[in-house]
């Protein structure tokens, strides 16, 4: 029966000890949420853009990066066959084997 208490005791001052430290984090998190950092947010801002970003003469592109043609299913297996014939594995591979 003691022992019953005794680990009733110690979970007890555990949970108090976690919800304490719980609650201490947050309002941790909270305090750094809404600290500014004015020396980090300017040298972020004046890094140099990603290459692929940039023309032959080093301007901005102010274009699409990405764009997708539409193709039929046909057409997509036939540039897909004519890529498997071409590998190293390919055709060749599949006629010797037979």
């Amino acid at each position: 029966m003691i022992l019953h208490l005794l680990y009733i005791l110690a979970f007890t001052a555990l949970a108090f000890l976690a919800v304490g430290n719980l609650i201490r984090n947050l309002m941790a998190l909270g305090i750094d949420s809404q600290r500014q950092y004015p020396s980090i947010a300017r040298s972020h801002n004046r890094s140099a853009p990603h290459p692929e970003l940039l023309d032959e003469h080093g301007r901005m592109i102010n274009e699409p990066l990405l764009v997708m043609r539409s193709m039929s299913v046909e057409d997509a297996r036939e540039q897909l066959d004519a890529i498997y014939k071409s590998s190293p594995g390919g055709e060749s591979a599949q006629s010797s084997d037979g």
